[in-house]
Parts: structure tokens; sequence; C-alpha cells
């Protein structure tokens, strides 16, 4: 199913000629060079994470920046690159967290096993739920995605297992693998600095195949690659898969962070914070839905004092995102380098 890359290139530019064998070698040299800039500030971002706990930072605050940004990235593939923006990407980072919690509590299921099984459910819900909500575009293709996401929402609230209002609380951090004992904070967060570059790098790889190329064409002019043959829908279910997938990882790490798995994890308000993440750092940036994770949450980490006044500051900074950098802090950044 996968085409050739040069195929899915000529369905969203168009093809250089071949007698401007110069001016033909300057986008492979400028992808080649934004893929050195990439893999050097993806360096840069692993040696900082490695460091920051050991300078101050407290564990538990980065593993939560971590989570958050896994969710954020997992969303950004499919807003990002597919076009396709969903209000309900909730329900699948908080019922993987349910999931997860109640197998490892109420199962005494190890914690990478639990984790998988939070990520499965997560896919299989995202199979369920793309199937039905791609034969929709733009603003019905998101009311969908947000109507399944508040089924979710009433069926863990009145759920058994789920705990109701109370969740699932007291999560144990068992030893992972049987060997590694979670219980240690630094120990678990290097843990889920491990498990968010996996999912990072699955990211990465994704849009930059030949199968992300056709998520790009389609972003672009979804007539024009049904024109050229290629399977839209198909493909539209797959990246959603994958983009749920990603989420309920971020959703089931989570619940073992915090050891709790609540309804706050599944709420409206979690999608639309997801959303403000990925705005704020930068839509269709490889990075910017990780500094806009971590601009959110460090705002309701440190500004916590100021209570409900969190909300109306992070609706002032969105607001001076959109009319200052209308391609996110990430975006803006890197547009005003490649002028320079």
């Amino acid at each position: 199913m996968t085409p050739p890359a040069s195929t899915v290139a000529g369905a969203a530019t168009p093809a250089t000629p071949a007698s401007q064998s110069p001016a033909a070698t300057t986008p492979g040299a400028a992808r080649a060079a934004t893929g050195r800039g990439g893999l050097a500030l993806f360096g840069l971002f692993v040696v900082a994470m490695l460091v920051l706990p050991h300078v101050g930072a407290y564990p538990v605050f980065l593993m939560k920046v971590l989570c958050f940004a896994l969710f954020a990235c997992a969303f950004n593939l499919l807003i990002g690159y597919v076009g396709l923006l969903s209000f309900g990407h909730a329900m699948f980072f908080g019922f993987a967290a349910y999931v997860t919690g109640y197998t490892v509590k109420a199962w005494g299921w190890s914690p990478e096993v639990g984790i998988l099984a939070g990520t499965a459910t997560a896919a299989a819900m995202g199979l369920v739920a793309g199937a039905i909500a791609i034969r929709r575009q733009g603003i019905y293709f998101a009311m969908v995605t947000l109507a399944l996401a508040q089924m979710v929402f009433f069926f863990c609230l009145q759920a058994p297992f789920t705990g109701g209002e109370d969740g699932i609380q007291s999560i144990p951090r068992r030893a992972l693998f049987g060997v590694i004992d979670l219980k240690n904070d630094m120990t678990m967060y290097h843990v889920v600095l491990a498990i968010f570059l996996i999912g990072f790098v699955v990211i990465y790889r994704t849009i930059n195949s030949p199968f992300g190329q056709v998520l790009k064409a389609i972003r672009e002019n979804e007539p024009r690659a049904i024109s050229l043959g290629y399977p839209v829908d198909r493909y539209k279910l797959l990246a959603f898969v994958l983009s749920a997938a990603l989420a309920g990882l971020a959703g089931a790490t989570k619940s073992l962070v915090f050891q709790l798995a609540s309804l706050t994890d599944v709420t409206w308000q979690m999608s639309g914070e997801v959303v403000l993440m990925t705005l704020v750092g930068g839509m269709g940036t490889v990075f910017g839905p990780v500094v806009g994770a971590a601009v959110i949450i460090t705002m309701q980490n440190y500004l916590a004092g100021m209570g409900e006044w969190v909300l109306v500051i992070q609706g002032v900074i969105f607001v001076v995102v959109v009319m200052l950098f209308r391609r996110g802090i990430v975006g803006e950044i890197a547009a005003r380098l490649r002028r320079g």
C-alpha cells in the first residue's frame, strides 16, 4: 500500500524539469540541512531531559510534561499532517489510563503489560471511532469525535470499574519487567523519558516516510490524491488509529506516574487543552507540540496558586500567540530562520 516517494511528492508539489538540475538540488540540500538540524535539536533535547532532574527540576513535573508532550505529538500527527481536527482525543488518553490503572491494581498485571493493554485498547477505540468519523470532513468530523468522546466520558462516569467520580486511586508502581523498581521517582522518570522517545521516534519516522508523504498530500489537496488512485479513507483511518494508540500510550503512562486515573482525563476540556498545546507550540511541526505542552504545563504548575485566573492567563497567551505567532512558537522561529 505504500507508494514510491517520488509519486507521493508529485501529489503535493509539481515536478521540476530536468533542465533545472542546479535548482533541483536545492530542495534536497535544504531537506538534508533541515534533517541535520532536527537531529541536532533532538540530541540537545535528550541531553537536556537527562540533565534537568539533576539540576533541581522536579522529576514528577518533568514526567507530566513528557506525558502531555507525547499526547500533543500524537494529536499533531492527525491535525498537522492529515488536516483532521479531533475534539475527542481525550477519550483515548483517559480510557487508556483507566484500563492500565485497573489491570495493574485489580488484576495485578505488571506495568509494561498494563501499559500495552491501555495502548491496545486506545488503538481499538481509534479503529472504531475513526471508521465512523472519517466519513465526514471539517467541522462535522470534529463534532463526531466530540460526540463519541462524550459517550466515553459518561460511560466512565457510570461504569463500576472506573470508580465513578473518585476514579482509580493508589495504582501501584510494580517492578518493570520484574527488575526495575518504579517506586523511585528518578527511575520512573527515566522509564517515562524512554517511552516518550520511542513514541516521538515513531511519529518522526511516520511523517518522514512515504506513508507520511501521502498524508501530507491528502492534507494539501485531497481531491488530487483521490484522482491519483490513493485510498484516502484508508490512509486517514490508519493515521487516526496510530494517533489514538500514541495518545493512549501517553495516558497509560500518566496513570502510573500519578498513580491515578480520573474523569479529568476524559473530559472535553482535556481535548481542548491538547489542541491549545499544539497550536501554541506550532501545528505541523515536529517539536512544536513538545514546546506547547511544556509551556502550558509550566503555567498550570507555577500559577496554580492563582486559581481560576490560570485559565484567563492561558486565554491571553493563546490570543497573543495567534496574533503574533500564527505558525506557533516553533513554527514562527523556523520560518524566520529560513528567511534569514
